[in-house]
Protein backbone atom coordinates (compact mmCIF):
# COMPACT_ATOMS: atom_id res chain seq x y z
CA UNK A 1 0.00 0.00 0.00
CA UNK A 2 1.58 3.25 -0.99
CA UNK A 3 2.53 5.82 1.66
CA UNK A 4 1.09 9.33 1.88
CA UNK A 5 3.63 11.97 2.42
CA UNK A 6 3.24 15.63 3.19
CA UNK A 7 4.73 16.77 -0.07
CA UNK A 8 8.41 18.87 0.69
CA UNK A 9 8.05 21.84 1.19
CA UNK A 10 9.15 24.63 -1.81
CA UNK A 11 12.99 25.26 -2.05
CA UNK A 12 12.74 28.91 -2.97
CA UNK A 13 9.66 30.97 -0.96
CA UNK A 14 7.79 32.84 -3.84
CA UNK A 15 8.75 36.58 -2.25
CA UNK A 16 12.38 35.29 -3.18
CA UNK A 17 11.63 33.83 -6.10
CA UNK A 18 13.11 36.23 -8.95
CA UNK A 19 10.91 34.63 -11.86
CA UNK A 20 7.96 34.66 -10.29
CA UNK A 21 8.65 38.08 -8.62
CA UNK A 22 9.36 39.64 -12.52
CA UNK A 23 6.16 38.04 -13.91
CA UNK A 24 4.19 39.25 -11.25
CA UNK A 25 5.44 43.34 -12.02
CA UNK A 26 4.86 42.46 -15.38
CA UNK A 27 1.50 41.03 -14.73
CA UNK A 28 0.47 43.95 -12.31
CA UNK A 29 1.92 46.62 -14.44
CA UNK A 30 -0.07 45.22 -17.19
CA UNK A 31 -3.33 45.17 -15.77
CA UNK A 32 -2.65 49.01 -14.56
CA UNK A 33 -2.65 49.81 -17.93
CA UNK A 34 -5.60 47.72 -18.88
CA UNK A 35 -7.74 49.53 -16.74
CA UNK A 36 -7.33 53.23 -17.64
CA UNK A 37 -8.28 51.60 -21.06
CA UNK A 38 -11.41 49.74 -19.14
CA UNK A 39 -12.62 53.02 -18.11
CA UNK A 40 -12.04 54.95 -21.34
CA UNK A 41 -13.51 52.40 -23.61
CA UNK A 42 -17.21 53.52 -23.04
CA UNK A 43 -16.67 56.82 -22.57
CA UNK A 44 -14.75 57.01 -26.04
CA UNK A 45 -18.28 54.71 -27.37
CA UNK A 46 -21.15 56.66 -25.38
CA UNK A 47 -19.86 59.96 -24.66
CA UNK A 48 -17.87 61.37 -27.86
CA UNK A 49 -19.56 58.30 -30.33
CA UNK A 50 -22.66 58.20 -29.10
CA UNK A 51 -23.10 54.80 -29.48
CA UNK A 52 -26.70 53.09 -29.07
CA UNK A 53 -27.61 50.39 -27.03
CA UNK A 54 -27.04 47.98 -30.08
CA UNK A 55 -23.65 49.59 -30.72
CA UNK A 56 -22.26 49.14 -27.70
CA UNK A 57 -23.68 45.51 -27.60
CA UNK A 58 -21.54 44.63 -30.68
CA UNK A 59 -18.63 46.32 -29.07
CA UNK A 60 -18.54 44.06 -26.49
CA UNK A 61 -19.10 40.91 -28.66
CA UNK A 62 -16.35 41.65 -31.06
CA UNK A 63 -13.87 41.63 -27.61
CA UNK A 64 -15.20 38.22 -26.61
CA UNK A 65 -16.48 36.53 -29.84
CA UNK A 66 -12.49 35.08 -30.13
CA UNK A 67 -13.20 32.81 -27.17
CA UNK A 68 -16.26 31.20 -29.31
CA UNK A 69 -14.59 31.17 -32.78
CA UNK A 70 -10.34 30.22 -31.76
CA UNK A 71 -10.97 29.68 -28.28
CA UNK A 72 -10.52 25.55 -28.61
CA UNK A 73 -7.81 25.46 -31.26
CA UNK A 74 -5.91 27.85 -29.56
CA UNK A 75 -5.58 25.25 -26.42
CA UNK A 76 -4.71 22.69 -28.32
CA UNK A 77 -1.68 24.74 -30.12
CA UNK A 78 -1.13 26.21 -26.22
CA UNK A 79 0.24 23.26 -25.12
CA UNK A 80 2.25 22.41 -28.44
CA UNK A 81 4.44 25.17 -27.95
CA UNK A 82 6.24 27.22 -24.77
CA UNK A 83 3.46 29.19 -22.89
CA UNK A 84 6.05 32.24 -22.18
CA UNK A 85 6.77 32.91 -26.09
CA UNK A 86 3.08 33.27 -27.29
CA UNK A 87 2.46 35.22 -24.22
CA UNK A 88 4.79 37.73 -25.20
CA UNK A 89 3.32 37.95 -29.09
CA UNK A 90 0.20 38.37 -27.72
CA UNK A 91 1.53 41.10 -25.65
CA UNK A 92 3.21 42.79 -28.79
CA UNK A 93 0.07 42.41 -30.72
CA UNK A 94 -2.10 43.97 -27.97
CA UNK A 95 0.32 47.18 -27.79
CA UNK A 96 0.00 48.09 -30.80
CA UNK A 97 -3.57 47.35 -31.25
CA UNK A 98 -4.18 49.77 -28.68
CA UNK A 99 -1.92 52.34 -30.23
CA UNK A 100 -4.10 52.54 -33.36
CA UNK A 101 -7.25 54.11 -31.18
CA UNK A 102 -5.41 57.33 -30.58
CA UNK A 103 -3.66 57.68 -33.78
CA UNK A 104 -7.11 57.43 -35.55
CA UNK A 105 -9.08 59.58 -33.03
CA UNK A 106 -5.71 62.40 -33.93
CA UNK A 107 -6.56 62.20 -37.59
CA UNK A 108 -9.77 62.71 -36.82
CA UNK A 109 -11.28 59.60 -38.57
CA UNK A 110 -12.06 57.50 -35.33
CA UNK A 111 -15.41 55.74 -35.88
CA UNK A 112 -17.42 53.11 -33.69
CA UNK A 113 -16.60 50.36 -36.73
CA UNK A 114 -12.86 51.20 -36.17
CA UNK A 115 -13.35 50.08 -32.32
CA UNK A 116 -15.11 46.80 -32.89
CA UNK A 117 -11.77 45.41 -35.77
CA UNK A 118 -9.87 46.44 -32.99
CA UNK A 119 -11.75 44.65 -30.31
CA UNK A 120 -12.03 41.75 -32.38
CA UNK A 121 -8.14 41.39 -33.16
CA UNK A 122 -7.17 42.73 -28.51
CA UNK A 123 -9.54 39.77 -28.37
CA UNK A 124 -7.71 37.51 -30.28
CA UNK A 125 -4.86 38.23 -28.64
CA UNK A 126 -6.36 38.10 -25.56
CA UNK A 127 -7.33 34.21 -26.02
CA UNK A 128 -3.61 32.92 -26.80
CA UNK A 129 -2.42 35.29 -23.84
CA UNK A 130 -5.17 34.45 -21.45
CA UNK A 131 -5.21 30.52 -21.99
CA UNK A 132 -1.16 30.66 -21.79
CA UNK A 133 -1.29 32.14 -18.72
CA UNK A 134 -3.77 30.73 -16.61
CA UNK A 135 -1.57 27.67 -18.02
CA UNK A 136 1.91 28.26 -17.35
CA UNK A 137 1.79 29.24 -13.78
CA UNK A 138 2.19 25.54 -12.72
CA UNK A 139 5.35 25.67 -14.66
CA UNK A 140 6.36 28.93 -13.23
CA UNK A 141 6.20 27.83 -9.50
CA UNK A 142 6.04 24.77 -7.36
CA UNK A 143 2.65 22.94 -7.53
CA UNK A 144 2.71 23.28 -3.62
CA UNK A 145 2.74 27.34 -4.38
CA UNK A 146 -0.09 27.61 -7.19
CA UNK A 147 -2.99 28.80 -5.05
CA UNK A 148 -0.60 31.03 -3.23
CA UNK A 149 0.19 32.20 -6.60
CA UNK A 150 -2.64 33.05 -7.51
CA UNK A 151 -3.70 34.80 -4.69
CA UNK A 152 -0.49 37.08 -5.09
CA UNK A 153 -1.77 37.80 -8.94
CA UNK A 154 -5.10 38.45 -7.53
CA UNK A 155 -4.29 40.77 -5.13
CA UNK A 156 -1.81 42.92 -6.97
CA UNK A 157 -4.81 42.79 -9.99
CA UNK A 158 -6.91 44.09 -7.17
CA UNK A 159 -4.61 47.09 -6.32
CA UNK A 160 -4.41 47.84 -9.82
CA UNK A 161 -8.14 47.96 -10.80
CA UNK A 162 -8.45 50.12 -7.09
CA UNK A 163 -6.27 52.44 -8.50
CA UNK A 164 -6.62 52.52 -12.22
CA UNK A 165 -10.04 52.97 -12.62
CA UNK A 166 -9.78 55.99 -10.39
CA UNK A 167 -6.55 57.62 -11.85
CA UNK A 168 -8.58 57.40 -15.44
CA UNK A 169 -11.78 58.39 -14.38
CA UNK A 170 -9.79 61.72 -13.39
CA UNK A 171 -7.47 61.70 -16.49
CA UNK A 172 -10.60 62.07 -18.21
CA UNK A 173 -11.12 64.83 -16.83
CA UNK A 174 -8.38 66.80 -18.38
CA UNK A 175 -7.22 64.31 -21.24
CA UNK A 176 -9.40 63.16 -24.18
CA UNK A 177 -10.14 59.59 -23.75
CA UNK A 178 -8.36 58.25 -26.86
CA UNK A 179 -5.21 59.26 -25.00
CA UNK A 180 -6.01 56.94 -22.11
CA UNK A 181 -5.05 54.01 -24.42
CA UNK A 182 -1.44 55.07 -24.34
CA UNK A 183 -1.50 53.75 -21.09
CA UNK A 184 -2.66 50.83 -22.19
CA UNK A 185 -0.21 50.07 -24.67
CA UNK A 186 2.60 50.99 -22.37
CA UNK A 187 1.11 48.21 -19.65
CA UNK A 188 1.22 45.68 -22.62
CA UNK A 189 4.65 46.51 -23.88
CA UNK A 190 5.99 46.13 -20.17
CA UNK A 191 4.84 42.83 -19.19
CA UNK A 192 6.12 41.69 -22.55
CA UNK A 193 9.40 43.01 -21.46
CA UNK A 194 8.90 41.28 -18.08
CA UNK A 195 8.07 37.15 -19.57
CA UNK A 196 11.39 37.94 -21.91
CA UNK A 197 13.24 38.36 -18.02
CA UNK A 198 11.18 35.52 -16.75
CA UNK A 199 13.21 31.81 -16.93
CA UNK A 200 11.53 28.43 -16.10
CA UNK A 201 12.21 24.80 -17.71
CA UNK A 202 8.80 24.45 -19.49
CA UNK A 203 9.14 21.99 -22.53
CA UNK A 204 5.90 21.46 -25.51
CA UNK A 205 4.14 18.38 -24.46
CA UNK A 206 5.14 15.71 -26.78
CA UNK A 207 2.37 14.88 -29.39
CA UNK A 208 1.28 11.60 -29.74
CA UNK A 209 1.57 10.43 -33.17
CA UNK A 210 -1.38 10.51 -35.98
CA UNK A 211 -3.13 12.91 -33.51
CA UNK A 212 -4.68 15.85 -34.82
CA UNK A 213 -5.78 19.15 -34.07
CA UNK A 214 -9.25 18.15 -33.91
CA UNK A 215 -9.23 15.11 -32.21
CA UNK A 216 -6.54 17.20 -29.73
CA UNK A 217 -9.35 19.59 -29.14
CA UNK A 218 -12.18 16.68 -28.44
CA UNK A 219 -9.73 15.19 -25.70
CA UNK A 220 -9.98 18.63 -23.80
CA UNK A 221 -13.26 19.45 -24.23
CA UNK A 222 -14.30 15.58 -23.25
CA UNK A 223 -12.20 16.17 -19.79
CA UNK A 224 -13.83 19.27 -19.02
CA UNK A 225 -17.25 18.23 -19.17
CA UNK A 226 -16.78 14.50 -17.98
CA UNK A 227 -15.11 15.88 -14.79
CA UNK A 228 -17.44 15.85 -11.68
CA UNK A 229 -15.88 18.87 -10.44
CA UNK A 230 -14.34 20.72 -13.21
CA UNK A 231 -17.70 20.24 -15.09
CA UNK A 232 -20.20 22.14 -12.90
CA UNK A 233 -17.59 24.46 -12.19
CA UNK A 234 -17.49 25.11 -16.09
CA UNK A 235 -21.79 24.94 -16.02
CA UNK A 236 -21.81 27.83 -13.52
CA UNK A 237 -19.42 29.94 -14.57
CA UNK A 238 -20.61 30.17 -17.65
CA UNK A 239 -24.58 30.74 -16.32
CA UNK A 240 -23.13 33.60 -14.89
CA UNK A 241 -21.19 35.03 -16.95
CA UNK A 242 -23.63 34.81 -19.71
CA UNK A 243 -26.21 36.67 -17.77
CA UNK A 244 -23.62 39.19 -15.93
CA UNK A 245 -22.45 39.84 -19.36
CA UNK A 246 -26.16 41.92 -20.18
CA UNK A 247 -25.63 43.51 -16.98
CA UNK A 248 -22.02 44.56 -17.47
CA UNK A 249 -22.79 45.84 -21.35
CA UNK A 250 -25.09 48.16 -20.56
CA UNK A 251 -23.43 49.02 -17.59
CA UNK A 252 -21.99 52.38 -19.22
CA UNK A 253 -25.63 53.58 -20.64
CA UNK A 254 -26.81 52.83 -17.07
CA UNK A 255 -23.90 55.19 -15.86
CA UNK A 256 -23.26 57.72 -18.06
CA UNK A 257 -26.83 58.49 -19.08
CA UNK A 258 -29.49 57.13 -17.07
CA UNK A 259 -28.00 57.95 -14.03
CA UNK A 260 -26.02 60.74 -15.18
CA UNK A 261 -22.86 60.25 -13.54
CA UNK A 262 -19.24 61.81 -14.76
CA UNK A 263 -16.25 60.47 -15.65
CA UNK A 264 -14.89 60.44 -12.27
CA UNK A 265 -17.79 58.44 -10.86
CA UNK A 266 -17.84 55.97 -13.27
CA UNK A 267 -14.22 55.07 -12.22
CA UNK A 268 -14.40 55.27 -8.57
CA UNK A 269 -17.64 52.89 -8.96
CA UNK A 270 -15.11 50.14 -10.86
CA UNK A 271 -12.38 51.65 -8.08
CA UNK A 272 -15.27 50.36 -5.37
CA UNK A 273 -14.84 46.76 -6.55
CA UNK A 274 -11.24 46.83 -6.88
CA UNK A 275 -11.24 47.29 -3.02
CA UNK A 276 -13.95 44.39 -2.98
CA UNK A 277 -11.63 42.18 -4.99
CA UNK A 278 -8.55 43.40 -2.89
CA UNK A 279 -10.27 42.29 0.41
CA UNK A 280 -11.48 39.36 -1.33
CA UNK A 281 -7.60 38.30 -2.58
CA UNK A 282 -7.01 38.28 1.11
CA UNK A 283 -9.57 36.67 3.23
CA UNK A 284 -9.96 33.87 0.96
CA UNK A 285 -7.53 30.94 2.56
CA UNK A 286 -9.53 32.30 5.84
CA UNK A 287 -12.83 31.78 4.41
CA UNK A 288 -12.48 28.51 2.89
CA UNK A 289 -10.45 27.35 6.21
CA UNK A 290 -13.51 28.26 7.94
CA UNK A 291 -16.17 27.16 5.64
CA UNK A 292 -14.92 24.59 3.80
CA UNK A 293 -13.73 25.24 -0.44
CA UNK A 294 -16.68 23.42 -1.33
CA UNK A 295 -19.28 25.97 0.32
CA UNK A 296 -17.04 29.06 -0.20
CA UNK A 297 -17.59 28.60 -3.78
CA UNK A 298 -21.15 28.34 -3.36
CA UNK A 299 -21.21 31.72 -1.15
CA UNK A 300 -18.91 33.65 -4.16
CA UNK A 301 -21.34 32.62 -6.53
CA UNK A 302 -24.72 33.97 -4.20
CA UNK A 303 -22.39 37.36 -3.45
CA UNK A 304 -21.87 37.61 -7.04
CA UNK A 305 -25.73 37.65 -8.19
CA UNK A 306 -26.56 39.40 -5.07
CA UNK A 307 -24.43 42.05 -5.43
CA UNK A 308 -25.58 42.57 -9.24
CA UNK A 309 -28.87 43.21 -7.88
CA UNK A 310 -28.10 46.66 -6.83
CA UNK A 311 -27.33 47.62 -10.16
CA UNK A 312 -31.22 48.36 -11.45
CA UNK A 313 -32.00 48.86 -8.03
CA UNK A 314 -30.09 51.80 -8.56
CA UNK A 315 -32.30 53.51 -10.69
CA UNK A 316 -34.95 53.52 -8.01
CA UNK A 317 -33.10 55.44 -5.80
CA UNK A 318 -34.06 58.73 -6.72
CA UNK A 319 -31.05 60.79 -6.93
CA UNK A 320 -27.39 61.40 -7.99
CA UNK A 321 -25.98 60.33 -4.41
CA UNK A 322 -28.28 57.47 -3.74
CA UNK A 323 -27.62 56.14 -7.22
CA UNK A 324 -24.24 56.59 -6.68
CA UNK A 325 -23.71 54.61 -3.51
CA UNK A 326 -25.93 52.01 -4.39
CA UNK A 327 -24.07 51.43 -7.69
CA UNK A 328 -20.29 51.31 -5.72
CA UNK A 329 -21.56 49.08 -2.70
CA UNK A 330 -22.90 46.39 -5.54
CA UNK A 331 -19.29 46.87 -7.08
CA UNK A 332 -18.19 46.15 -4.44
CA UNK A 333 -20.24 43.32 -3.14
CA UNK A 334 -19.68 41.32 -6.65
CA UNK A 335 -16.21 41.25 -6.69
CA UNK A 336 -15.71 39.85 -3.25
CA UNK A 337 -17.78 37.17 -4.84
CA UNK A 338 -16.41 36.88 -8.03
CA UNK A 339 -12.45 36.67 -6.48
CA UNK A 340 -13.68 34.18 -3.29
CA UNK A 341 -15.10 31.86 -6.52
CA UNK A 342 -12.38 32.03 -8.53
CA UNK A 343 -8.80 32.02 -6.65
CA UNK A 344 -10.43 28.41 -5.41
CA UNK A 345 -11.92 26.92 -8.84
CA UNK A 346 -8.86 27.81 -10.90
CA UNK A 347 -6.42 26.67 -7.88
CA UNK A 348 -7.98 23.68 -8.00
CA UNK A 349 -8.13 23.49 -12.01
CA UNK A 350 -4.27 23.79 -12.38
CA UNK A 351 -3.69 20.95 -10.05
CA UNK A 352 -5.69 18.37 -10.54
CA UNK A 353 -5.32 18.86 -14.10
CA UNK A 354 -2.20 16.91 -15.85
CA UNK A 355 0.23 19.11 -17.54
CA UNK A 356 -0.31 17.84 -21.38
CA UNK A 357 -3.94 18.92 -20.98
CA UNK A 358 -3.60 22.69 -18.93
CA UNK A 359 -3.73 24.48 -22.28
CA UNK A 360 -6.72 22.10 -23.60
CA UNK A 361 -8.58 22.16 -20.57
CA UNK A 362 -8.29 25.85 -20.12
CA UNK A 363 -9.15 26.61 -23.53
CA UNK A 364 -12.04 24.23 -23.24
CA UNK A 365 -13.49 26.64 -19.90
CA UNK A 366 -13.01 29.63 -21.92
CA UNK A 367 -14.73 28.52 -24.73
CA UNK A 368 -17.38 27.62 -22.36
CA UNK A 369 -17.65 30.07 -20.05
CA UNK A 370 -15.94 33.19 -22.28
CA UNK A 371 -17.87 32.06 -25.70
CA UNK A 372 -21.10 32.70 -24.12
CA UNK A 373 -20.43 36.48 -23.82
CA UNK A 374 -20.72 37.79 -27.72
CA UNK A 375 -24.23 36.42 -27.47
CA UNK A 376 -25.29 37.92 -24.56
CA UNK A 377 -23.52 41.47 -25.51
CA UNK A 378 -25.75 41.06 -28.97
CA UNK A 379 -28.65 40.18 -26.81
CA UNK A 380 -27.94 43.02 -23.81
CA UNK A 381 -28.42 45.09 -26.96
CA UNK A 382 -31.66 44.20 -28.21
CA UNK A 383 -33.04 43.58 -24.59
CA UNK A 384 -31.58 47.29 -23.39
CA UNK A 385 -33.46 48.55 -26.81
CA UNK A 386 -36.77 46.26 -26.57
CA UNK A 387 -37.39 46.63 -23.14
CA UNK A 388 -35.30 49.31 -21.41
CA UNK A 389 -32.48 49.35 -19.25
CA UNK A 390 -34.18 48.03 -16.05
CA UNK A 391 -35.85 45.53 -17.32
CA UNK A 392 -32.42 44.03 -19.27
CA UNK A 393 -30.83 44.43 -15.88
CA UNK A 394 -33.63 42.35 -13.82
CA UNK A 395 -32.76 39.32 -16.33
CA UNK A 396 -29.45 39.63 -16.32
CA UNK A 397 -29.41 39.35 -11.67
CA UNK A 398 -32.22 37.04 -11.92
CA UNK A 399 -30.20 34.84 -14.70
CA UNK A 400 -27.00 35.20 -12.47
CA UNK A 401 -28.89 33.77 -9.18
CA UNK A 402 -29.74 30.27 -11.28
CA UNK A 403 -26.39 29.77 -12.20
CA UNK A 404 -25.58 28.82 -8.71
CA UNK A 405 -27.51 25.57 -9.50
CA UNK A 406 -25.19 23.28 -11.32
CA UNK A 407 -22.60 24.01 -8.60
CA UNK A 408 -25.51 23.15 -5.89
CA UNK A 409 -26.28 19.70 -7.25
CA UNK A 410 -22.85 18.56 -8.13
CA UNK A 411 -20.25 17.06 -5.31
CA UNK A 412 -18.43 20.31 -4.89
CA UNK A 413 -20.56 22.36 -2.52
CA UNK A 414 -20.12 19.55 0.08
CA UNK A 415 -16.36 19.05 -0.16
CA UNK A 416 -14.46 20.54 2.33
CA UNK A 417 -11.32 20.55 0.82
CA UNK A 418 -11.16 20.59 -3.29
CA UNK A 419 -8.79 18.06 -4.14
CA UNK A 420 -5.23 19.13 -4.41
CA UNK A 421 -3.13 16.63 -6.15
CA UNK A 422 -2.43 16.26 -9.96
CA UNK A 423 -4.95 13.13 -11.58
CA UNK A 424 -3.65 10.60 -13.87
CA UNK A 425 -4.24 11.71 -17.96
CA UNK A 426 -7.40 9.17 -18.48
CA UNK A 427 -9.80 11.60 -16.49
CA UNK A 428 -11.23 11.99 -13.04
CA UNK A 429 -10.57 9.43 -10.19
Amino acid sequence: MPSHQPPSPPTTPLRRDLNFLVFWLGQTLSQFGAQLGAVAMPVLAVSLLQATEWEVGVLNAANTVAFLVVGLPVGAWVDRFIKRRIMIRADLVRMLAMLVIPLLWYQDLLQIWHLWIIAAVIGIANVFFDVSYQSYIPALVEREQISEANAKLETTGQVSRLAGPALGGGLLVVLAAPLLFIGQAIGYLVSALCLTRVRDDEIPATRVAGTGLVAEIREGMAYVVRHPLIGPIAATTGTINFFSTIIFTLLPILALRTLSLNTVELGLVYSAGAVGGLIAASLTPWVSGKMGEGPSLVLGTLLTAGGMAGFPLSILAGGLRPSFAILAASMFVMTVGVLIYNIIQVSMRQTICPPRLLGRMNASIRFIVWGVMPVASLLAGFLGTALGISAALWIGVAGSLAGVLPLLLSPVARMRSLPSTQEHDGGAT
